[in-house]
């Protein structure tokens, strides 16, 4: 259990009321599955009321409930693997509809970036990129998907940009062999984590690179050795990680860079319209023939 949580637990012991010490022991022994539990639901497991769950979560120092589920469920969460995501997709949404679900999970995570995401490190890293001599896009496994999304419109804009293919740890190093001080590297990983980015990260970082590290929490691998930390939520969703969050944040920062380099921008754009309506790139659709 999260070393944290287990301190603020024994200091709190002896305060507690024979409720509480019946919930900080239930959590002690199997905060896996607390992680994932409404109050509502552990009071019931435990025998205790659902307000002595909640005062339980004030009474250790977090805000409400909701904040001490939401730190076991980040010390479990690159724990759990995909059957274990599975079982545990299922007990949330239970007999509700999932699409619905889905998408009330994924406008939560994304109000929960909204609320947590450094502005300062968010345009600090815009300008770090903007200033660099060549940037480095790095993502393994389902990251991947972000990073090719990511290096496209950077591509755009850029062009000196990399995305770093991850297929072994050799040829990441081989790819990266010269990066430097001038150089932004942009790494984007959620759990669980993939080892390789972590120590193409370490790389980069010892090499004098500024990082700029998109995960889900300040516990994750990248945080420490990022300059930029940039925090997305990730939730599970069944054996898929919901990734909506970070991809909404890649947006932002498209968005933000592209306007700090307006002028290239439009001249990049207009150069392509042009060769798009001549080359015939994309089918025309007339409004009559939609009719």
């Amino acid at each position: 259990m999260n070393n944290l949580l287990t301190v603020r637990i024994q200091e709190k012991m002896d305060t507690f009321s024979k409720g509480q010490r019946l919930i900080a022991r239930y959590i002690s022994e199997h905060y896996d599955k607390v992680a994932f539990m409404t109050a509502s639901r552990l009071g019931a497991t435990v025998g205790v009321s659902e307000s002595t769950v909640v005062r339980f979560a004030t009474e250790i120092g977090y805000t409400g409930y909701p904040e001490l589920q939401q730190a076991m469920q980040e010390m479990i969460r690159n724990k759990l693997t995909s059957v274990q995501r599975m079982q545990v997709t299922e007990g949330r949404i239970k007999n509700n509809d999932i699409l619905d679900s889905i998408f009330t999970q994924d406008m939560d995570i994304i109000r929960r970036t909204m609320e947590e995401t450094s502005h300062e490190n968010f345009y600090n890293a815009v300008e770090a990129i903007c200033q660099s001599r060549k940037i480095y896009i790095l993502g393994a496994r389902s990251s991947l998907a972000l990073a090719t999304f990511l290096r496209y419109y950077l591509g755009l804009l850029f062009d000196h940009v990399v995305l770093v293919q991850c297929t072994s740890e050799a040829e990441i190093f081989e790819q990266m062999i010269r990066v430097n001080e001038q150089d932004v590297v942009i790494g984007i990983s959620f759990p669980r984590y993939s080892r390789k980015a972590v120590k193409a990260m370490n790389f980069a970082h010892n090499q004098g690179a500024k990082v700029v590290a998109i995960t889900d929490s300040t516990l994750s691998p990248l945080a420490e050795i990022s300059d930029y930390l940039l925090l997305a939520r990730s939730d599970i969703a069944s054996i898929v990680d919901s990734l909506c969050a970070p991809l909404s944040l890649i947006n932002a920062l498209i968005v933000a860079i592209g306007f700090r380099r307006r002028k290239e921008a439009e001249e990049t754009f207009t150069r392509l319209e042009n060769i798009w309506d001549e080359y015939g790139v994309y089918e025309k659709v007339d409004e009559k023939d939609k009719a």
